[in-house]
């Protein structure tokens, strides 16, 4: 019986696969299955390919984490354009970066790397935030909420949902969607006392 040969891979394709094999990863199983060894099974490598490409899991986990960044604000960005334009329900903005946090794993990822020692794992993260903030905050009014005002407020309930909102809220005897309710009542609070929009 032959095996059939692997693809050969350039460097660049390799690590791609290899972060979305980590996505997928994180989003089945969480932050502690996405070691080399296991991203190396899932895309047809052997952990001495994955250890060259990328030094290190925590290198890895880095390279996972600045794709989401970057995924998760290039989507929330677009949505927020909607919004301003009409297009879209300011929920929506509220619904993908809960999900984000939540299903997509970018909460549990975050605060896994930092209780793991790695301090720097938030930095893709700030950086793809910022970045959108400056380029969304050119369409505020004046005496409005500012926008990073805003993203605080809706970034941090997110990631607290993500890590333990379903527990809280039972807990506090509230249904499980209850934080995402309240993040949308102080965003459409800023609509209404004159912000074109949440964000």
């Amino acid at each position: 019986m032959t095996s059939t040969p692997r693809k050969r891979l350039s460097p660049t394709e390799s690590r791609e696969a290899a972060v979305e094999a980590a996505r997928a990863l994180l989003v089945e199983s969480g932050p502690s299955a996405v070691t080399l060894k296991a991203v190396a099974g899932r895309i047809g490598r052997t952990h001495a390919n994955l250890l060259h490409h990328f030094g290190s899991a925590e290198a890895l986990h880095t390279a996972l984490i600045t794709r989401m960044a970057a995924d998760i604000v290039g989507t929330i960005g677009a949505a927020v354009l909607r919004v301003r334009a009409g297009e879209l329900d300011p929920r929506e903005v509220v619904e993908m970066t809960f999900d984000a946090f939540g299903k997509g794993g970018a909460g549990a990822l975050a605060s896994w790397m930092i209780l793991s020692g790695n301090t720097d794992a938030l930095d893709p993260i700030m950086a793809a935030i910022h970045d959108l903030v400056d380029e969304l905050a050119g369409g505020e009014l004046p005496g409005t909420r500012p926008i990073q005002e805003q993203t605080l407020t809706l970034v941090l309930m997110a990631l607290g949902d993500a890590l333990m909102g379903t527990p809280m809220a039972r807990a506090l005897g509230l249904p499980v969607g209850k934080a995402r309710e309240l993040a949308l009542d102080a965003l459409l609070a800023s609509k209404d006392a004159g912000a074109p929009t949440p964000c």
